[in-house]
């Protein structure tokens, strides 16, 4: 189609989750209550990263990345979906569907990277000790996670480099309850062949090199570990389960998805709300409940809280 002869759609229409009303009330009331959990329960742990000296550490700097990071992955999308369910007709402006697909690939990009560069800590940690203070320094550390997001932007941005360039003129429908690249790129009004083609070799080197990393990582660990006392190999042991839990909920749904990338299958929707709800939601569980030092972190964060609290109120009384 000559791209000068048509006219792009104003807006796209996005299917939801589900078309019963009695469904959507229950999944209002339901999205809103884990998204509530997700962002408090994430930047609590940002706030006790921050407030506690004693975890100024590579290791949590960059556990309160990745909260920040799952706020954003878990807001970029559900806010719109949860003011959909009481609204008729679903429907999302043209750059606002654009500017999912750029939030959604930042963020998900720059999991992937900090994902990798976290195993990468855990590696000099555990297989290096006695030189990771300077192998794992301030600056090192603050490069490789500000390095995660500069990945991250850069990734969205090729992305939508060619997305913008396909000619809308409809149909509009989005098979989904956000703008997923996927699915809007077979709405353009021409051969999608090679955009396809580049989103696969995109998004799969992302992927699949994030993940080998990850594989060689852990396994290099533990092989390592094999040959320490047994309390390292407990210690070790137990950090790798968080790590290898929270990659496994990552890279397990978008495996799934972009496996077949342009098919559109009922579990797709499912795995969709995994990755961008339920993910961000299990993460701080999984981090925090299996950490002493978090939970010690916590404990006196809330100690503080009430006594500044009861401070207030004794002198607000007198």
């Amino acid at each position: 189609m000559d791209q000068g002869n048509y006219s792009r759609v104003a807006e796209f229409v996005l299917l939801g989750l589900s078309n019963s009303w009695e469904l959507q009330y229950f999944l209002f009331v339901f999205f809103n209550f884990l998204y509530i959990i997700i962002v408090l329960g994430n930047l609590l742990i940002v706030l006790t990263v921050i407030s506690e000296p004693a975890l100024h550490t590579p290791m949590y700097i960059m556990l309160s990345n990745l909260s920040i990071l799952d706020v954003f992955l878990a807001t970029y999308a559900t806010p719109k979906m949860i003011h959909d369910f009481l609204h008729a007709p679903k429907t999302i402006s043209f750059e606002g569907c654009m500017a999912q697909v750029f939030l959604l690939h930042v963020f998900a990009g720059g999991e992937m990277v900090l994902l990798v560069v976290m195993a990468y800590d855990r590696y000099v940690a555990i297989c290096k000790p006695l030189h990771y203070a300077t192998i794992m320094n301030f600056c090192k550390c603050t490069g490789l996670v500000v390095g995660s997001w500069v990945i991250g932007i850069m990734h969205s941005l090729s992305q939508l480099a060619f997305t913008l360039n396909l000619p809308f003129c409809g149909p509009n429908i989005v098979g989904s309850y956000y703008c997923d690249l996927t699915l809007v790129i077979k709405l353009a009004c021409t051969d999608t062949y090679v955009p396809e083609v580049l989103m696969l070799l995109d998004s799969g080197l992302m992927g699949v090199t994030s993940f080998l990393l990850l594989l060689i990582s852990y396994t290099v660990i533990l092989v390592t570990v094999r040959h320490h006392s047994s309390a390292d190999l407990t210690k070790a042991h137990r950090t790798l389960v968080a790590h290898i839990t929270v990659v496994t909920l990552f890279f397990g749904p978008c495996i799934f998805i972009y496996a077949w990338p342009f098919s559109n299958f009922p579990v797709d929707k499912v795995l969709s709300v995994f990755s961008t709800v339920c993910t961000p939601m299990l993460n701080p569980i999984i981090y925090t409940l299996r950490n002493k030092e978090m939970k010690s972190a916590m404990h006196k964060l809330k100690t503080r809280y009430v006594s500044a609290s009861c401070l207030s109120s004794c002198l607000s009384d007198d």
